[in-house]
């Protein structure tokens, strides 16, 4: 299922987009919304008058809107990067969790935990399904988090680097020039992020060693530094948000091609291990 970025869209941007999906497929779609954006009820309403059928919260309490998003008759999966959280979660009612690992690419949560570790103690504790994220780009990740309970996956970097995608060429270039340690995590204080190395990372970590104060990193990395990067192809001083698992794809392929090497490649995975 294909997944909209609301918490990076203004409010129209959103709107305009969900009405080309509407016009592109019939088929089921998600809009994404990070709880703690001021604005997160519009931009639910948005995808609730626009015919989403799923919406996928995050970065903050699902219970506030879960009822009114379920009583519209969507579905709703919300991201959780703990046990704890993922337990309120499932105590608020959202139908499936996303459980997350510090493996992914973006915002993490504060334990950074990885996914292997993650999803089997999700699973072990909620009775609803659970998604696993983070480091997971073939058919060989799928399978493992198939083996640790999940029911499915949920994939960003290797999305990222596909032909339909709309991140600038430079920003896929530099997920394809990645290799296993080429990210690191920056902005502890303020919420760990996963992003490839650069000139705006360096500097970020260097100002976080030298005792800078929160209000004085938020002055510093200032707004709208991930769309420098995807947007604007400024991949020195814009945020390249990416997982661990960039080293692994080194060549941009259609969509539909990633989901059906998925799918083969475990079919024939499952058949080697039932050996």
């Amino acid at each position: 299922m294909g997944t909209l970025a609301g918490g990076s869209m203004m409010t129209d941007e959103l709107r305009q987009e969900i009405s080309l999906v509407k016009e592109k497929t019939k088929k089921p779609f998600c809009v994404n919304i990070p709880l703690l954006r001021p604005d997160a009820e519009e931009l639910i309403d948005i995808s609730i008058d626009g015919g989403a059928n799923v919406i996928a919260t995050s970065a903050g309490n699902p219970k506030k809107f879960t009822k009114k998003i379920k009583d519209a008759g969507l579905k709703v999966i919300h991201v959780s990067p703990n046990v704890k959280l993922a337990m309120k979660g499932a105590g608020a009612g959202v139908d499936a969790l996303v459980s997350e690992g510090v493996e992914a690419g973006g915002h993490n949560g504060f334990d950074e935990i990885t996914t292997m570790a993650l999803v089997p103690q999700v699973v072990d504790k909620v009775d609803i399904p659970v998604i696993a994220a983070g480091g997971i780009a073939d058919s060989r990740g799928f399978v493992a988090a198939l083996a640790l309970g999940a029911e499915g996956v949920q994939m960003g970097t290797r999305f990222v680097a596909t032909f339909e995608a709309k991140a600038h060429k430079n920003f896929k270039d530099a997920i394809l020039k990645a290799t296993d340690n080429s990210t690191i995590i920056t902005a502890r204080t303020l919420g760990p992020t996963r992003c490839i190395k650069n000139a705006l990372s360096e500097k970020i970590l260097k100002a976080e060693k030298g005792g800078i104060t929160t209000e004085e990193l938020l002055e510093m990395i200032g707004e709208g530094r991930s769309r420098k990067a995807a947007v604007d192809g400024d991949c020195d001083e814009g945020t390249v948000y990416s997982g661990q698992i960039g080293g692994l794809i080194n060549e941009l392929r259609s969509s539909k091609e990633v989901i059906e090497d998925i799918i083969e490649g475990a079919k024939v995975l499952v058949k080697t291990l039932a050996k």
